[in-house]
């Protein structure tokens, strides 16, 4: 017998699709095209760009009498479809554009960890010494696992997956155990975040330090966020104005100078501008005279303007005031 669920929503094609849309006060100039969006990119990816142009109203609780604002279906007066097009269309912009400097950064991290660790041990990844008692030791939420042990049957699931030619031809040759040097081409982002995580104090020091960062802690949250980054940039997830559930630290020591624009504004560490803003640094520093940050800035100046009464801007993205005076200071601004 099959089970059944609650969700009562039924299947639409691509014109009901539409004419829900309309009937929810969206204006639709070329149905054709707006019908040929939706079966190209899906009504629910576009949703999450038309969401922000959703009537809001407030509500009291019935039992608290607390107010609270609620998303109606309605969408505000003069929203286009055009409008949740032209943002997907900058964020999947802002994506590739993000896709391009995370493989940088993720590339250099790889170095530096296996060049630190395979120093001290060849095998280092794989013994538990080479870590620190306290970090490799807590507890993984999802297991009840070592952070150590839950990490090392990652590594071996990424190892056995791994389809690589060098991969193949090492364990052929010389066994089933790589090198770090070797194996940690085949980890993904969070693999090495949370490697990186489990070193000890002395190794993540010096690791932070390799890209201009006084103190350890915060870098690991950096690259902690930076992972969450990559996985919705791989997942082609929305990012522009997205609430972030990876909030990177600001340096207490040796911070760059622009940290201070995020340092004690949670609504703006919450918010993705930060992780640009991080992603700019670990590229000037691993791609000295780079202009991705230049392309990155460019790209925000072209945030399209709305049909819409509800204006969206950069600001939702947690901007700071004064931004470009920092992360383009050669253009004197």
């Amino acid at each position: 017998m099959n089970e059944t669920n609650s969700y009562g929503r039924p299947w639409k094609a691509f014109e009901e699709q539409l004419e829900l849309l309309t009937a929810r006060g969206m204006s639709v100039s070329d149905d054709a095209w707006a019908a040929a969006w939706l079966q190209r990119a899906g009504y629910y990816r576009l949703s999450a760009y038309w969401y922000p142009f959703r009537v809001f109203r407030m509500e009291q609780d019935a039992t608290t009498k607390a107010l609270r604002s609620v998303r109606t279906d309605e969408f505000m007066p003069g929203t286009a479809f055009s409008d949740a097009v032209d943002l997907y269309l900058f964020d999947r912009k802002l994506r590739v554009l993000l896709a391009d400097a995370l493989e940088r950064i993720e590339v250099s991290l790889r170095v530096e960890v296996a060049y630190r660790l395979g120093r001290i041990d060849t095998f280092a990844h794989l013994h538990e010494d080479s870590f620190h008692p306290s970090f490799r030791e807590r507890r993984d939420g999802r297991s009840g696992m070592s952070v150590f042990a839950a990490w090392q049957q990652k590594h071996q699931g990424l190892v056995d997956r791994s389809k690589e030619d060098f991969v193949k031809h090492y364990r052929q040759k010389h066994g089933p155990d790589m090198p770090i040097w070797v194996a940690i081409e085949v980890w993904d982002f969070g693999a090495v975040s949370q490697l990186l995580a489990m070193m000890k104090v002395a190794d993540q020091e010096a690791i932070a330090t390799r890209y201009g960062i006084g103190d350890w802690k915060a870098f690991a949250s950096w690259v902690r966020a930076l992972s969450y980054l990559r996985n919705l940039v791989a997942h082609h997830s929305r990012v522009w104005n997205r609430n972030m559930v990876s909030e990177p630290k600001m340096p207490a020591l040796q911070a760059p100078a622009w940290c201070a624009a995020f340092a004690g504004k949670p609504d703006l560490l919450a918010k993705p501008f930060v992780y640009l803003a991080i992603v700019r640094h670990m590229v000037d520093v691993i791609c000295p005279g780079s202009q991705w940050r230049n392309r990155l800035a460019d790209h925000l100046q072209t945030f399209p303007v709305q049909a819409s009464q509800r204006k969206q801007s950069i600001a939702a993205m947690g901007v700071p005031n004064g931004w470009e005076t920092w992360w383009l200071p050669e253009r004197g601004q």
